[in-house]
């Protein structure tokens, strides 16, 4: 009985990082397309805008295995573009910029929360099948070995509550 429930558990916890995964995924591009948008909107300078639309499009390409390196290039992209807190408030005067900080903010913010979650439920499950038991009677079956998501995801400072321009 205690191995049936604890295979019920560990499928569980799989089916649990499938969902934070898709909602990680997409909260990743959601982020670059909110960053394509933005470098190709024309509100930005060219430098800014070529920088942020390379990473963008890298980011949303990517395969599996570079997809973390892709998007902590994009998180140091936007915050090489919005070190300087002028940028943020250039942006803000031009027309539409209001509401293309405000989503590019919500879409900056949402990433470590997907990623906390994800990584949350990979080390809940690996927890779980490190035990002796899971481990002696196969209960993880063929799934593969959870990995975490590791990528930089600070946001700019211009992007956060400290740093708004006001």
């Amino acid at each position: 009985m205690y191995l049936s429930w604890t295979a019920g558990r560990l499928d569980r916890l799989h089916a649990r990082i499938d969902a934070a995964r898709a909602a990680l995924d997409a909260q990743l591009v959601r982020r670059a397309s909110v960053t394509l948008e933005l470098a190709t909107s024309g509100r930005l300078d060219p430098a800014a805008s070529l920088l942020l639309y390379q990473a963008s499009h890298v980011a949303r390409q990517a395969e599996d295995e570079h997809r973390e390196v892709a998007e902590s290039e994009l998180s140091l992209a936007l915050r090489a573009v919005f070190a300087d807190p002028e940028q943020a408030e250039a942006l803000l005067a031009a027309p539409g910029g209001e509401e293309a900080v405000k989503d590019l903010t919500a879409a900056v913010r949402r990433v470590p929360m997907a990623r906390r979650f994800h990584n949350d439920a990979v080390r809940a499950a690996r927890a779980v099948r490190e035990h002796r038991l899971v481990r002696y009677f196969r209960l993880a079956g063929k799934a593969p070995f959870p990995m975490a998501f590791e990528m930089d995801d600070a946001p700019p400072v211009a992007l956060t509550p400290e740093g708004a321009p006001a």
